[in-house]
């Protein structure tokens, strides 16, 4: 069982998906923060062990957790919201809870019973949650239903979790309903009738909502949340308005203006304080830059901003920490590869580039083609993952002369590999699964002293968060580095290259890793701090 004090904060969506349910759920975590401990708890409705295997363009961004989870973005919310180091298991897929119930089952564990939704997969979830209560001693635990009320895929959770609260008692239980009030462009006034609609679904599940946050384009004046709090039989105060902002980090903000925290203490009998100081200073440094700097991403997930929210997101710490205004511009680089525009065009206004990590030979050319502009006209670059790989295939071929250097995995596409640079982890030979079995996780990275990396981080070992199958090629080592390319940042075991850098150049650093999983408003990653540092000299 859970500890007694623990309480419980539930968050659904309705009318829409897409609301801002992460963002919500981990801005109601911020504000309660400062003197508890709060642990947050995903619920999602796909049969999917985790998102690992899934299409970024369909799913957005897999985030990568330090214990090698991966799982939803919306941790990457809560992480950089709650300043806590979130664990796989605190993401609850129903395909995670099938599989449990399908093993108890062939383990005998439920002998003569006939095993059904209900109570049993309800009774797992609930289960669940308590443990990790227990586990983390959390003094609240978020618990965020993923979809809108409706969908049969959540319809479990939902039954959980109105479960729990007969379980636990209403003063230990807070549930927040997130909808959306549109405004018709033809009528220009707020429509009440889906929030209506969305609630009255979520009461005939046996829920009833202590809390409305209603997203919106516009604030919501008094008589339209009276309106709501009449039909949706809750005070008026408990409507909380949720407009669009410049900037998510405005969220927590604006919630407590309108005293959510409040109600929260008051229903759950609790008392933390948020403690928003700096917060908002850096909120005002976003929304009134000193300066403004242009970072070229390029890679082939650029249709859909969500497969890199964590870059974007890191890029806006930095910018807030040097009140500067980063502004994205998007290239694809199949159109590089195609002659549909050229590298110079595509990077005359820009005064930084990263390319991201991915998979697959797509694109690839057309990166490599950005990469040596880059380390040609001095303009900084990060690469990431993938990014750093290519950039080291850019340098075998242009700098050390390797003619046909590529990676490993051209091999699949047919292509033949002169000098295969880039190759296969030994880890990773003969693995026929795909779900969960790259090199995932947080490791340690060791920085060689009187290097850049070393200079950027002031420490001779970091802990980073990575996700991959292929590495720099160690046969190569050798000849990258007589040519003038430095690994500063290395894994000594298994001998796995984990940052390199061009010295003589005002800032060309690539990485194995993911730094943009570990940045924060108020702790930026360093590597995005110094890219947007050293782009603003170009400006």
């Amino acid at each position: 069982m859970a500890p007694k004090n623990t309480k419980y904060i539930v968050i659904t969506g309705g009318v829409l998906s897409g609301l801002g349910k992460g963002i919500a759920t981990a801005s109601v975590g911020h504000l309660l923060s400062s003197k508890l401990k709060v642990i947050p708890i995903k619920c999602d409705g796909y049969l999917n062990t985790d998102p690992g295997t899934m299409n970024p363009i369909e799913h957005g961004e897999v985030f990568v957790l330090d214990d090698g989870g991966e799982v939803d973005m919306d941790f990457g919310h809560y992480e950089r919201f709650l300043g806590v180091t979130c664990r796989s298991e605190w993401n609850l897929t129903m395909g995670k809870v099938y599989w449990r119930i399908l093993e108890r089952e062939r383990r005998g564990d439920y002998l003569g019973k006939t095993v059904q939704l209900i109570p049993h997969v309800t009774d797992e979830i609930k289960s669940h949650f308590k443990k990790i209560a227990q586990q983390e001693k959390a003094d609240i635990v978020l618990i965020e239903i993923g979809g809108t009320v409706g969908d049969m895929e959540n319809e479990l959770f939902i039954e959980a979790v109105r479960q729990l609260g007969q379980e636990v008692g209403e003063d230990n239980i807070v549930y927040i309903h997130l909808t959306y009030v549109p405004i018709p462009p033809n009528l220009g006034e707020h429509k009440t009738k889906p929030t209506q609609q969305s609630v009255k679904l979520l009461n005939e599940r046996g829920i009833r909502p202590d809390i409305i946050i209603a997203r919106s384009p516009k604030p919501l004046t008094q008589k339209v949340k009276e309106k709501i709090a009449l039909f949706c039989n809750i005070p008026p105060e408990a409507v909380i308005s949720g407009p669009d902002v410049k900037t998510v980090y405005q969220v927590p903000i604006l919630y407590d203006q309108q005293n959510l925290t409040a109600l929260i203490h008051k229903k759950l009998k609790i008392y933390s304080p948020p403690n928003l100081a700096k917060w908002q200073k850096l909120v005002d440094a976003i929304l009134n830059p000193e300066r403004e700097v242009t970072i070229a991403i390029c890679g082939k997930y650029t249709d859909l901003h969500d497969s890199y929210a964590s870059i974007l997101e890191a890029l806006t710490h930095a910018g807030a920490h040097l009140k500067t205004k980063v502004r994205v511009k998007w290239i694809e680089t199949t159109k590089i590869e195609q002659g549909k525009i050229t590298v110079e065009k595509a990077l005359a206004d820009v005064q930084g580039v990263i390319v991201p990590g991915g998979f697959g030979l797509r694109g690839i050319e057309g990166k490599i083609d950005v990469i040596q502009y880059c380390r040609q006209n001095k303009i900084p670059f990060l690469g990431i993952c993938y990014g750093m790989q290519l950039a080291v295939i850019e340098f075998a071929r242009n700098v050390c002369g390797l003619e046909g250097a590529h990676t490993t995995e051209a091999e699949e596409e047919g292509i033949e590999v002169k000098h295969p640079v880039i190759c296969l982890l030994p880890s990773q030979k003969g693995l026929k699964k795909k779900g969960g079995t790259m090199r995932l996780g947080g490791q340690d990275v060791y920085i060689k002293p009187g290097t850049v990396a070393h200079k950027i981080y002031g420490a001779d070992k970091v802990r980073e968060r990575f996700r991959h199958r292929y590495e720099v090629n160690p046969e190569y080592v050798p000849t990258l580095e007589k040519c003038g390319l430095v690994f500063s940042g290395y894994e000594p075991q298994e001998n796995i290259m984990q940052i390199m850098e061009l010295p003589e150049h005002p800032f060309f650093i690539g990485v194995q890793y993911h730094p943009e999983l570990i940045s924060k408003l108020e702790k930026p990653e360093p590597l995005f701090y110094h890219l947007v540092e050293h782009a603003l000299e170009r400006v």
